[in-house]
């Protein structure tokens, strides 16, 4: 995933307009004493340090969970670079492209449940809905939108500068505008539409908005306490937090996006989390708490998504897979927002660990980095 051109979650022209306030370049690789000392005792905080001091970002925060369920938390950086607050221990970000696991297993919990088929096509659940350019929603199944099939545009490449509210079917329709990138089934490619359409047949099937679906299926189930999708209107963040940064270009100072309206990401990406919540989602998900066997081996069934996600990665229904230098295999996905970038991993042992910055990657060096700090707290 190279930033947000590989999740496919940037606002390219319009974070300027999104920015809150513009700051002075900040200095990097100033750490405390105590985080000084850690880097020397552990690798983990070693990897976070460097992502502070070689790749520029403000801060970088970790989550790791070993075998046995024991929590480890760790922070570099500063929280706000124009107070030089701390990072808060296991503080929310906000978790991007993440959000598509936890709307595949809603969908999977309503194939489960017989309300929803994975083989029927868009217009089953939403009739007329889906056409365009090479686009029928007669020939694009669910299972295409959890796998990225569809061939469906990606709506997140073509919105323009205006900051606001976006309704779901205004995401849709800015892609409907577009021609196929393929034809069903043909070919596997990253877009955000896929999990728009996947949102509103939840919504169509259960008759409730999906935040409320989100959080009765899975928040609560897997006991998430720190996990929520932001209501309409609701640019903030909750909880202790790091703030979110971004740069217009390299020779730019750094803007403060923290507070930006997060709608235009809806079921592709709106949610907030902590590490530790994704490492407890995951986690409860490879164990089979939240989906019956058969789905939960549905979404394991992956295909090649090494384009976007990665040497070595595949794409089931809203699940990544990714080796493990260290021999296996880690599940998740990551996640890319203004602000934020998360990448993590759960494996079937019970290791997990969650990795975020608080500026996006949008470097090959830098997501390897990121990517190398995720393997080193599974790895070690």
């Amino acid at each position: 995933m190279r930033g947000q051109a590989r999740q496919g979650l940037r606002r390219r022209r319009a974070l300027s307009a999104a920015a809150a306030l513009a700051i002075g370049v900040m200095t990097p690789g100033v750490l405390s004493a105590p985080q000084a000392l850690a880097a020397r005792q552990d690798s983990v905080q070693r990897s976070l340090n460097a992502l502070v001091r070689d790749d520029g970002m403000p801060a970088a925060l970790a989550s790791v969970q070993d075998r046995n369920g024991r929590t480890r938390t760790y922070t570099a950086g500063v929280a706000d670079l124009a107070t030089g607050a701390p990072v808060p221990v296991d503080g929310q970000v906000r978790i991007g492209s993440n959000t598509k696991t936890f709307v595949a297993v809603v969908v999977l919990q309503l194939v489960a449940e017989r309300r929803v088929d994975l083989e029927a096509c868009v217009d089953t659940y939403l009739p007329g809905l889906v056409r365009g350019e090479g686009i029928d929603g007669r020939r694009i199944t669910v299972r295409h939108l959890l796998q990225q099939t569809s061939g469906l545009p990606n709506y997140s490449d073509y919105l323009g500068d205006d900051v606001r509210y976006y309704a779901p079917r205004e995401l849709l329709a800015t892609a409907l505008r577009h021609p196929a990138d393929f034809a069903p089934g043909t070919s596997w490619k990253y877009s955000n539409t896929n999990y728009v359409l996947a949102g509103l047949i939840v919504q169509k099937v259960t008759g409730r908005p999906l935040a409320e679906e989100i959080d009765r299926r899975v928040v609560r189930p897997a006991g998430l306490r720190h996990t929520y999708f932001p209501a309409p209107g609701d640019a903030s963040i909750r909880e202790p937090h790091p703030h979110g940064y971004y740069r217009e270009s390299a020779d730019t100072p750094l803007r403060d996006i923290t507070e930006i309206d997060p709608s235009w990401g809806w079921a592709a990406g709106q949610l907030v989390s902590t590490g530790t919540d994704l490492n407890r989602f995951f986690s409860a998900l490879l164990a089979g708490r939240l989906l019956p066997s058969a789905q939960l081996a549905q979404m394991r069934s992956t295909v090649p998504a090494e384009a976007t996600f990665g040497p070595g990665a595949r794409y089931g229904l809203g699940l990544v897979s990714r080796p493990l230098p260290c021999g296996g295999l880690s599940w998740g996905h990551g996640g890319s927002f203004p602000g934020y970038e998360t990448r993590g991993g759960a494996t079937d042992d019970g290791r997990a660990a969650n990795v975020a910055v608080t500026m996006q990657v949008t470097d090959e060096a830098g997501r390897r980095n990121l990517e190398r700090a995720v393997d080193t707290a599974l790895c070690r």
